[in-house]
């Protein structure tokens, strides 16, 4: 809806802040006070191209309580909509982005197409929605954008819990994106009426309202119509995802510190990957094997100390680098150098403070024994 009919001109922010959102509660119907709030947020959203500044240009006369007190917190960007039980309007835009098929076999409902900015609601749309609307939209969003996240392998072949799959169905994570999106495109929509007179915006006292101009009312009209648009709308919101809220980095983030509990029992071949990967890296671990002598027996937590009989006990309180030098010894290796060596050391000087602290820990085990 363009708001050429009711301003001639137009404030705009020369660096507009992300809008928030704040719902309110509209009781509905034709009363009074209902069409006269309905009124104020329709004025007050139309001033969605003065993101932070739209307080400048709205009278304290024009905004209900509630909205005046959020008006009073400052310049903040923010967009009013109606409060309902299914969030409706907060996901709207990423609801009427969805293809047909996708709306019906989640259980949605068809709806006629939304608006952007909100102006006003005719009627109350809850008592069409599913109770799981939220729940619903989540699930089926989170299909359409998947391939974007994870190319070749299903949603079914990881976890519920998995990272990306979290990430797919975060409906506020993908607001922030829509949003941006559809502002970029309304801004291109023409301007209409008489141009406006290149006066600098100045508040009540004079003063030059910083970071602002004043522009010609833009015609109304259609964001995206039809599944085609909708899909190049889709993967301009997949995009603005990755450039402000750095969707490629959290992937790659993902990616990089899977765990097996990510995947499911099915096959894909993330999982192919992942576990070929994991075989990889063990196949990089060096194994040392030394070759004991014959007769060299294989002690247990519960040995006991009998003469001259290593102490399993004391063995599984050392370090591994530890235990390896205590057998390196009994097998008959006694050169310092030749065990450094075979343990990965430059020189000897690492064995002999390791051979001091195994001395002064094997002191104290068996005082205390």
């Amino acid at each position: 809806m363009s708001p050429a009919p009711l301003y001639r001109r137009m404030l705009r922010a020369r660096e507009p802040e992300a809008p928030e959102f704040v719902t309110l509660p509209i009781s509905g119907g034709s009363s009074e006070l209902t069409l006269a709030m309905t009124g104020q947020i329709a004025k007050w959203n139309m001033q969605w191209e003065a993101a932070q500044f739209r307080r400048r240009v709205i009278a304290e006369a024009d905004l209900s309580p509630r909205m005046l007190a959020i008006a009073e917190q400052g310049d903040i960007n923010v967009v009013f909509i109606p409060r309902t039980r299914s969030r409706y309007h907060e996901y709207a835009p990423l609801f009427h982005l969805l293809p047909r098929t996708v709306v019906e076999r989640h259980g949605l409902p068809l709806l006629h197409g939304g608006q952007w900015p909100f102006v006003a609601e005719h009627t109350p749309v809850d008592p069409y929605l599913p109770v799981n609307f939220s729940e619903a939209l989540s699930r089926a969003w989170a299909s359409v954008v998947w391939r974007d996240l994870v190319s070749g392998s299903s949603m079914a072949a990881f976890t519920r819990d998995d990272p990306m799959r979290l990430l797919a169905h975060n409906l506020d994570f993908w607001l922030p994106a829509v949003t941006s999106v559809v502002q970029a495109l309304l801004s291109e929509f023409p301007q209409v009426g008489d141009a406006v007179a290149p006066e600098s915006p100045r508040l009540a006292d004079g003063s030059p309202l910083t970071g602002t101009y004043w522009g010609v009312p833009r015609q109304g009209g259609d964001v995206w119509l039809g599944e085609a648009d909708a899909a190049d709308v889709r993967d301009m919101v997949v995009d603005e995802a990755d450039a402000s809220g750095k969707l490629r980095e959290i992937i790659d983030a993902i990616k990089s510190n899977r765990v097996a509990d990510d995947f499911s029992d099915r096959w894909s071949y993330a999982k192919e990957d992942f576990e070929r990967k994991i075989h990889h890296k063990r196949l990089k671990i060096k194994v040392t094997f030394v070759e004991l002598p014959d007769g060299v027996p294989v002690h247990g937590p519960e040995t006991e100390v009998i003469d001259r009989v290593l102490v399993g006990d004391f063995m599984t309180l050392l370090k591994p680098k530890d235990r390896e030098l205590i057998i390196l010894l009994r097998s008959g290796m006694t050169s310092l150098t030749d065990i450094a060596d075979q343990m990965g050391y430059a020189n000897h000087s690492a064995v002999s403070k390791r051979l001091d602290r195994i001395r002064k820990r094997a002191a104290s085990f068996f005082e205390a024994s």
